[in-house]
């Protein structure tokens, strides 16, 4: 009798065991998970917006010949990005004739500076290839041309070399309206000598033929303005 009690407490334990169990338990005793997951794949991918042109790094020295108080300002077909110091209705300075600059505040500035943002088309009509490993030697003879100072050429190329030497070649066009045109500078007092150099560039990965440029500068007399700066167009695939 004793036997039989047990046997059936035994048997009711284990029907009681079977129905607690979940039906849907894997054999590690842990539900299975559902997935949530969503199948896009049929969605369009998005189209990148088309980027804009950098005019990277223009910067203006003025070169008075005795100190003079200078207001330059700046008509751009776009947006600036950065100024300094900083561009409010226009630059107002004391300038020196070693290049020198003081604002009111009598912080001291070698140049003026901007950057900006474009969509202006710069014109690849004429120009030169030149391969990466001779493009600071170019630069050096193209900017004594374009009537920089040893000092204005090198501030220019240190900035521009690392991005240019390590391409197999880069096209190079110095730009006259195309950039003029959608960067109007104005000086007061009026500057007997504006020269503005202004460079256009695309690496490329093998050579092109292109037209070349004719490269001069006026006497710097006077009163003179400097401007020089530059913009990379495309990333190698296009001339």
């Amino acid at each position: 009798m004793k036997k039989l009690c047990l046997l059936l407490t035994i048997a009711l334990l284990l029907a009681c065991l079977a129905a607690c169990t979940p039906k849907d338990n894997d054999l590690s005793g842990q539900p299975q998970a559902t997935s949530t997951t969503k199948d896009l794949s049929h969605l369009p991918t998005p189209e990148p917006y088309p980027p804009l042109a950098t005019t990277a790094k223009p910067v203006i020295y003025l070169y008075p010949a005795s100190t003079t108080d200078v207001c330059v300002t700046l008509d751009y077909d776009g947006e600036l990005t950065c100024t300094y110091p900083a561009y409010a209705d226009g630059w107002n300075v004391t300038a020196h004739p070693d290049g020198t600059l003081h604002d009111a505040s009598g912080m001291t500035y070698n140049y003026l500076y901007w950057e900006g943002v474009t969509d202006a088309e710069y014109d690849f009509s004429t120009g030169f290839c030149v391969s990466g490993e001779d493009t600071a030697a170019f630069l050096e003879d193209a900017h004594e041309k374009l009537g920089l100072t040893r000092r204005e050429a090198n501030e220019f190329i240190v900035y521009w070399l690392p991005l240019m030497e390590a391409n197999p070649y880069n096209l190079i066009a110095f730009q006259t309206d195309a950039y003029t045109d959608h960067a109007e500078l104005s000086v007061t007092p009026a500057p007997d000598t504006l020269i503005r150099v202004f460079m256009a560039w695309q690496p490329l990965d093998a050579a092109v033929d292109i037209a070349p440029q004719t490269l001069d500068a006026p006497a710097r007399e006077g009163f003179t303005v400097v401007e020089w700066g530059g913009a990379q167009v495309g990333t190698g695939a296009e001339k």
